[in-house]
């Protein structure tokens, strides 16, 4: 078979066409039908398919972390159980209302107790919180390095919740006669929870 062969065959009468030349045309089509089978069907289910595999490891991530918690959820529980108490014992350092002026007392007794001289001793207003208010108090006391030390352990130790803010430690002016000292200028601030009502 060849060329001017090739150019002689009738596509209107494909039956009569030499057999390698049948096998050749079955080729093309098949290999026609493919491509477009593929462009239009099989693309089309391998996107999915890549779809669904990356929804499926997303699965299972998340089933393994939901099996984590599920697997330490007695540990949670537990977890959980210890804060509330720790909470509650810290919900108890807080005073209420009628306790704070007991508490304003405290703090500027363990200052006298520690040796210092109170020059300013000024509650300020209420600060409301999300479940709490704090009372800051600005203090300026006078006395020696140690002595402030044993005025914050003194107020550590107290059985209500204080903390010192906004710290400034500064040498006193001598007056004529007078003994050198410093000057501690701070912010105590107490805390009292506001009850269920959302007092203020």
């Amino acid at each position: 078979m060849n060329l001017q062969d090739l150019n002689e065959l009738d596509f209107n009468n494909i039956g009569v066409w030499p057999g390698p030349v049948k096998f050749v045309l079955v080729l093309i089509v098949c290999a026609l039908v493919a491509v477009g089978g593929y462009y239009l069907d099989t693309e089309k289910q391998l996107k999915q398919l890549e779809k669904v595999e990356r929804k499926e490891v997303e699965l299972r991530s998340t089933f393994q972390e939901k099996q984590a918690k599920a697997a330490n959820l007695d540990a949670y529980k537990k977890q959980l159980e210890e804060m509330k108490q720790s909470f509650g014992a810290m919900l108890r350092q807080l005073p209420n209302k009628t306790e704070v002026a007991e508490l304003l007392v405290d703090v500027s007794q363990t200052g006298l107790a520690s040796g210092l001289e109170f020059e300013l001793f000024k509650p300020q207003g209420e600060v409301p919180r999300e479940f709490y208010a704090e009372l800051p108090i600005k203090l300026t006391v006078t006395g020696q390095y140690h002595e402030f030390g044993d005025f914050i352990s003194g107020l550590a130790a107290l059985p209500r919740i204080v903390t010192i803010h906004d710290i400034n430690i500064s040498p006193k002016k001598i007056k004529r006669g007078g003994g050198a000292g410093l000057v501690l200028q701070a912010t105590a601030k107490t805390y009292r929870y506001l009850d269920e009502e959302g007092e203020q």
